[in-house]
């Protein structure tokens, strides 16, 4: 089989396509013949030398792919065997193969192609674990998604409009109109104001109750500023330490310098919250996990959930991915096809 492998910490060079032998599905596992496999910020930060979960390199990156069962291991239903399925993996997941736990795999719903299916897990669970598990989002409330354009952006606009809250979201100008078009009800434009002075006027200088922010840094102050009484800010990432070689070293340094303290006497007499969110910290919760997941599925069936692909690059490409998400170009997901 094939795999994309990153040889290497550096540019999109390090990434290399490699023939491995195929793996065979241990106890407990599923093989999944991939059709489709998500790109992350992950594995782009991995590739930089700055994500501190990624597996030691070479390495082969890869959260989730969606695809064909094409064998079952012991203990396992083999029934599962020629059904399309959309899984979680830890790691591994760009390849034309891969072994995962039956507990990481569920059924692919037949209205979504393989690439949709690919777009599925990894933004669609963060997103319901910030809006509905932690942040408590409810009918009525507001919410500021930050990169609002993004895979977790249109994921958390989609579960925000299905609870009933008004919905704002920083995005480029370029991206406005999709939105716009999507449900977001007041698109932010922060390249060239500064958003939070906006915000304010928007919501007559009451803030809203959620923010999600994957930015990190200082931004994370200007977040907190953006909320309300009982407000509550969700962090789930440092995209602004996002840059190659030392460069991206310094940045990742700066935003761990500029990140704020959260002391909880302030907390308490502003009544808000503070909360983090790293999904790759939650395999040790699968049952949870798997909870969350079927209620997003069941989502597709209701047609709340709607998956957007970007766009498909087979793996000989995967280069020309990592630029296009790296420069943040994309509408929701992007996806690797082998």
């Amino acid at each position: 089989m094939r795999q994309i492998v990153t040889t290497g910490t550096g540019d999109i060079d390090v990434l290399k396509i490699e023939e491995r032998p195929d793996p065979t599905p241990g106890e407990g596992e599923v093989l999944i013949r991939v059709r489709a496999a998500g790109l992350n910020f992950a594995d782009i930060l991995s590739r930089q030398g700055l994500y501190p979960d990624s597996p030691p390199k070479p390495c082969v990156m890869g959260y989730e792919v969606s695809g064909v069962v094409e064998a079952a291991g012991k203990d396992v239903n083999s029934s599962f065997v020629g059904k399309s399925a959309v899984a979680l993996t830890r790691f591994n997941g760009q390849s034309e193969l891969i072994a995962v736990k039956a507990t990481q795999m569920f059924e692919k719903p037949e209205t979504l192609t393989f690439e949709q299916g690919a777009a599925i897990p990894v933004n669609y669970l963060t997103a319901y674990a910030l809006l509905v598990v932690m942040g408590s989002l409810h009918a009525g409330e507001s919410v500021l998604i930050h990169n609002a354009g993004g895979g977790v952006g249109l994921a958390a606009l989609d579960i925000a409009k299905k609870i009933g809250a008004e919905t704002y979201g920083t995005a480029s100008p370029s991206k406005h109109k999709f939105l716009t078009e999507r449900g977001l009800d007041h698109p932010i434009d922060y390249r060239t104001q500064d958003w939070l002075p906006e915000l304010q006027q928007l919501t007559n200088g009451r803030g809203v109750d959620l923010v999600v922010d994957p930015i990190g840094g200082a931004h994370w102050k200007k977040s907190y500023a953006a909320l309300r009484s009982t407000g509550r800010l969700g962090m789930f990432g440092v995209s602004t330490a996002s840059a190659n070689g030392f460069s991206g070293k310094l940045k990742m340094l700066k935003a761990a310098i500029q990140t704020p303290w959260f002391h909880p006497f302030p907390l308490l007499n502003k009544n808000r919250g503070v909360f983090g969110l790293n999904l790759g910290h939650m395999w040790h919760e699968p049952e949870k996990v798997a909870v969350w997941m079927r209620d997003i599925l069941r989502g597709v069936e209701e047609e709340w959930v709607r998956p957007h692909v970007d766009q498909a690059f087979v793996f000989a490409d995967v280069g020309k991915a990592h630029r296009y998400l790296e420069e943040r170009k994309n509408i929701g997901k992007v996806v690797l096809v082998p």
